[in-house]
């Protein structure tokens, strides 16, 4: 408060770059504690687990933060606490793979060149597998319109649709909730149809429910609920599924490298969708407008991935190919 915002402002900046830095880590992880043929649903579960867990601690918070005066806080005192309990979430889950995940050591040789240098040499070396490298720009594109979605959702409710702050706590509330039934759910569908057609048939979704938003009537919280339940189903399962078939395509001891890359599509382009957006809306006037612009994001994400021969891409990075995929 008071002239600390700066403060606040830099504080969050790097808790964000902390976030991104464990995302990365936590996801080189999965090529070598699952085989291939177990990454969907080892991938699916932890998205699961991940999203049940949030909702509890979200749950939690609202709790204490709609009901403060109950416990004899102000309103400021509750929003303080419930940012802390968010970082000691962090702090106590993190003891978890300190203490059981082991650590494979590079020589020091390998590690020198750090920093920039590493990056650069890890865009080279990505060079050598266009595949990849392909599947990554799909990646970008129609992960960029799920981050949007995700982001902008509340705005088009509470701006376009006039819902109030409750309904959409009520509906962040139920995508999470969903979240956890949809990574389980299409973890299973990939073992029947393979990761690939999955994330392709989520992504047909995920523009089926653009196209349903947009014909939402104003004031109406029940299809709003509708909505944001179009978005649980699809959300959890298409980042499991984007995270495990991209492990598929990373050389065999390169994880961290090509998953901090991947993690550099998720965060580092994720302004993409919202300065559409943002546009779309100083363009034409309309929420409604700027939320069905988003659809492009999932189109041009599908035809681009559909592209991918992932079989080849696999066998290329130098990796066993699974017999569905």
């Amino acid at each position: 408060d008071g002239d600390r915002y700066l403060l606040g402002g830099v504080l969050l900046v790097v808790a964000n770059a902390a976030q991104s830095v464990a995302m990365m880590l936590y996801n080189s992880y999965l090529p070598q504690i699952a085989p291939p043929e177990e990454r969907d649903a080892v991938s699916s579960r932890g998205w699961a687990f991940g999203y049940a867990a949030g909702a509890l601690v979200l749950i939690a918070n609202l709790i204490l933060y709609t009901a403060h005066d109950s416990f004899g806080l102000s309103e400021s005192a509750a929003v303080r606490i419930c940012l802390a309990s968010a970082g000691l979430w962090w702090g106590a889950f993190a003891l978890i793979p300190l203490r059981r995940l082991r650590d494979r050591r590079t020589p020091a040789r390998e590690a020198a060149g750090t920093g920039w240098k590493q990056l650069a040499a890890t865009i080279r070396d990505m060079r050598r597998h266009p595949l990849t490298l392909a599947f990554l720009l799909a990646y970008l594109v129609y992960n960029d319109g799920i981050q949007t979605v995700i982001t902008q959702a509340s705005v088009y409710g509470s701006e376009e649709l006039g819902l109030g702050q409750s309904t959409l706590i009520v509906a962040v509330l139920l995508v999470q909730v969903l979240a956890v039934v949809g990574a389980l759910a299409l973890g299973r569908l990939a073992r029947t149809y393979g990761a690939k057609r999955t994330i392709l048939g989520s992504l047909v979704a995920w523009t089926a429910t653009l196209a349903a938003g947009y014909f939402l009537p104003a004031g109406a919280p029940v299809w709003f609920f509708v909505l944001a339940a179009g978005i649980g189903l699809v959300l959890g399962g298409s980042q499991a599924l984007s995270r495990s078939l991209f492990s598929q395509l990373v050389p065999p001891g390169k994880e961290a490298e090509y998953f901090s890359a991947y993690e550099l599509s998720d965060r580092g382009m994720s302004w993409l969708g919202p300065l559409l957006f943002g546009l779309t809306y100083q363009l034409t006037g309309s929420y409604r407008d700027a939320i069905i612009s988003l659809v492009a994001f999932f189109v041009l994400g599908f035809v681009l991935l559909a592209r991918v021969p992932v079989r080849r891409a696999i066998g290329d990075a130098g990796n066993p190919v699974p017999e569905r995929i």
